[in-house]
Formats: C-alpha cells, sequence, structure tokens
C-alpha cells in the first residue's frame, strides 16, 4: 500500500505540473458545452439543448482525461524510458495502473468542479437527480476508459499511440451518444454504439441526473463489463519499454 501511495503521489505531482495538458483536459469540455448549448447545430430534440448536454459533457469529461489524456501521457513516459525505470521498483504494474486511475479520479473531481456548475448558469436544471449513482456510474467509467487508454499506452510506439487515442476518442464521441442522440444513428450502428463504455455512460448519466436513458439496464451491465475487462488486459498486456 506505501509503494502504491508514493507513486500516487508522484502522478498527482505530474499531473499538476503539465499545465498544458491539464488546461485542455479542463478548457475542452467546458467549449463544447457552452458552444453546443448557445449555438442550435445538433439534432438534438429536446426544448433545452443543455438539458441532453450536460450529462453527455460529464461523461465526455470523463472519457478524455481517463482515456485519451492518461493514455497519451503514459505513452510518452514508456517512449522516454521512464516506465523502465520503474519496472526496476517493487511497484508492479497492477499499482501503477491504479496509482494512475487516482490521478485520474483527482483530475475529474477538478472538472466537474467547474463544468456542473457552468451547466447551472446555461439553464440545466435536472429534476430529483441521483448523484450518489451518477458518482458510482463516474467512477466505473473512470475504469473502463483508463484500462482501454493504458492497454493502448503500453503496447503502442509513442506516436502512433498518439493517432490511436485521438481516433478513437473521435469515434467514440460520435457513436457515444454524448452530443448526437442515439435514435439519430442507423440501426446497427445504434446496436453498436449502445455496447460502447462512451454510450453506455452517457446513458447512464442521463437516467440517474434527469431520468432519459434508454437503457439504463444494459447501459450499468455494459460499462462493468468493460470496467472489469480492460484494467485486466491492460494489466497483463502493459509493457514497460
Amino acid at each position: 500500500m506505501k509503494v502504491l501511495l508514493v507513486q500516487l503521489r508522484a502522478e498527482l505531482r505530474r499531473v499538476a505540473g503539465n499545465g498544458e495538458q491539464l488546461l485542455l483536459t479542463l478548457g475542452i469540455p467546458v467549449l463544447l458545452l457552452v458552444f453546443f448549448s448557445l449555438v442550435d447545430v445538433l439534432p438534438i430534440g429536446t426544448e433545452e439543448p443543455i438539458d441532453f448536454l450536460a450529462p453527455g459533457i460529464l461523461a465526455l469529461a470523463t472519457m478524455s482525461t481517463a482515456m485519451v489524456s492518461l493514455g497519451i501521457g503514459t505513452g510518452f513516459e514508456r517512449s522516454y524510458h521512464v516506465l523502465k525505470r520503474l519496472g526496476t521498483t517493487p511497484l508492479g504494474r497492477p499499482r501503477l495502473i491504479a496509482a494512475k486511475i487516482g490521478s485520474v479520479i483527482a483530475v475529474e473531481t477538478v472538472q466537474f468542479a467547474i463544468l456542473i456548475p457552468v451547466a447551472h448558469a446555461l439553464g440545466w436544471d435536472p429534476s430529483s437527480p441521483n448523484w450518489l449513482l451518477a458518482l458510482a456510474g463516474i467512477v466505473i467509467g473512470t475504469i473502463a476508459f483508463a484500462g482501454i487508454g493504458l492497454t493502448l499506452a503500453g503496447r503502442l510506439p509513442g506516436e502512433i499511440n498518439l493517432a490511436a487515442q485521438n481516433g478513437l476518442y473521435l469515434l467514440l464521441l460520435l457513436l457515444g451518444g454524448m452530443v448526437i442522440p442515439f435514435a439519430k444513428l442507423p440501426g446497427p450502428i445504434r446496436s453498436v454504439a449502445h455496447a460502447l463504455p462512451s454510450g453506455a455512460l452517457a446513458d447512464l448519466l442521463r437516467h440517474t441526473l434527469s431520468d432519459a436513458g434508454t437503457q439504463p439496464t444494459r447501459s450499468w451491465l455494459v460499462l462493468a463489463i468493460w470496467a472489469a475487462v480492460s484494467p485486466a488486459v491492460a494489466a497483463r498486456v502493459f509493457r514497460w519499454d
């Protein structure tokens, strides 16, 4: 446990010291929330766009931090042989992954402390939200996305990992029900979207915060499966160098 806590502190210092990446991680979800709430360009089909967008942007923030930011940062650490030196310590892959997921949750706490007040300022007023269930979904989603990001980071060279993380981010953004409703997707693609962690997280957040989820039970199951499988795969295939 002591080794894990030491590495967790190191990860938090690394995140705090990377001002540019932290700014992008915090700023992009806020910009997307404000832009798409004020500019009527999405086929949302709701009277107030913010009611659809707010839960989706919370899911997007989780994905961008837990998968893309973590995956890209870890990939370059591996390319620069930082992780190779860690591999000679008693840390081990499971504790490294746990420490990185812990640092992601800390960043997400700051993200949501900014995003939720901004959403309220834009007119978001969810009725009877279940924040505890929403928080549980975010934690499970964080574990799922972190596992995916670390799986790619632990196997691919730095530049290829960068392209793969960004490409997967765009794919999951478009198919994940975060800014485009599932109902607007073609039937076969819609079925795939519901099986993705992005689609599952966005759906269950809409269910827990505004009772607007389309398949909440299935979404919990899908997200739980991703959260169980992806970190296990990352721990098994991750290479220090």
